[in-house]
């Protein structure tokens, strides 16, 4: 070697290699441990023992698209059905900003304090343009998740709120066969997802804060019809007195609605998730709800009547997926679609075209 090519800087030197034997173990047992896979009976056996590994793979298998996946999913919540039906479910809604994640967090921290063991589950509307999620929940939940008696588990929905509001069914029934207790839903914003957690929920909260506007043209009259309870969050500091003027507002506007079905009246609370305080009187008021709708029965026939509105649901959905999948109808379909630009035809006569195609 020359003195010049000893002292140029861009003279490369010899590297270390690597055993080849090293290399080929490491590889071999990572696509081993890949494959294996633990069989159904360990995961429900894991399942019914709270094991949250075991737990969060079965869940992964529901949300999966995967035929065989399907299959497996299905067989392991048919044998934890019977291990299930034994939770609260509270489902929690309110427009970004409200300070969701923060109340979750001190909501379930207080659960768990009092011996519960909580599992949230978030039913969260994709972004159609990005296909993003929010799927931070648990990096905004820093003490909850390290909680040993909770769970979190953000689940984006893709393109189908129905999809995911559906898998969000079969999650709560394996979670309530790990043993937890109580199942918090969370929704993002105010939109079609209430109306999905509001069918699969005992107690619906919806979270309001003060300050931001006329607060009873701020959410639309559906999701309060809905509500069980209103609670105000961030009611504390300078923000307090607006608080209570707010919920004197609702308070009023809850007297304008017709008697629920469960015979409740809805109530307003205030809270500040910051500051943790108002949570437990809020349990309390929740307590107070299922003892009211337990004693009437309304607890039991509202269960009853989600299994069936489920039911009907999942039918829809998979006579609507088989119609879609099925080649004949793919290929007809592009064809009424481009009649229908042309001016050729209309939606109607192309739509009952394609529904006799199919007999």
């Amino acid at each position: 070697m020359s003195k010049k090519q000893k002292t140029s800087a861009l003279h490369e030197q010899d590297g270390v290699s690597q055993p080849e034997i090293t290399n080929k173990i490491s590889i071999s047992s990572i696509k081993k441990k890949r494959k294996s896979q633990p069989s159904t009976s360990t995961l429900v056996s894991d399942i019914l023992n709270g094991n949250i590994t075991a737990l969060s793979r079965a869940i992964t298998m529901v949300e999966s698209s995967n035929p065989k996946h399907l299959v497996q999913a299905n067989t392991i919540i048919k044998q934890c059905l019977s291990h299930a039906n034994k939770s609260v479910r509270i489902g929690i809604t309110g427009v970004p900003g409200v300070g969701k994640s923060t109340f979750i967090e001190a909501f379930g921290l207080h659960l768990t304090s009092l011996g519960k063991k909580v599992a949230v589950l978030a039913v969260d509307p994709s972004s159609s343009l990005s296909k993003g999620s929010i799927l931070g929940d648990k990096t905004r939940m820093e003490d909850l998740v390290k909680d040993e008696n909770a769970f979190i588990r953000p689940s984006p929905s893709g393109t189908s709120l129905g999809g995911v509001a559906r898998k969000t069914r079969e999650t709560i029934i394996l979670c309530e066969a790990a043993g937890f207790d109580t199942i918090i839903i969370e929704t993002v914003g105010v939109g079609q997802s209430e109306t999905a957690v509001h069918s699969m929920v005992d107690f619906f909260l919806l979270l309001k804060i003060a300050g931001a506007g006329d607060e009873l043209q701020g959410i639309k009259r559906g999701i309060i019809e809905m509500a069980d309870t209103i609670a105000i969050n961030k009611a504390d500091g300078d923000n307090l007195k607006a608080a209570k003027l707010a919920k004197v507002e609702f308070n009023r506007a809850l007297h304008l609605y017709p008697q629920k079905a469960n015979e409740w009246q809805p109530k307003v609370v205030l809270c500040s998730a910051l500051n943790r305080e108002g949570i437990d009187e809020l349990w309390q008021l929740i307590l107070e709800y299922l003892r009211h709708t337990k004693s009437n029965n309304y607890f039991n026939s509202n269960r009853q009547e989600q299994n069936k509105f489920w039911l009907l649901q999942t039918i829809e959905e998979r006579l609507s997926a088989d119609f879609y999948n099925t080649p004949k109808i793919k290929n007809a379909l592009k064809h009424q679609l481009k009649l229908i630009e042309d001016g050729k035809t209309t939606p109607f006569v192309a739509a009952e075209y394609l529904l006799n195609l199919r007999n």
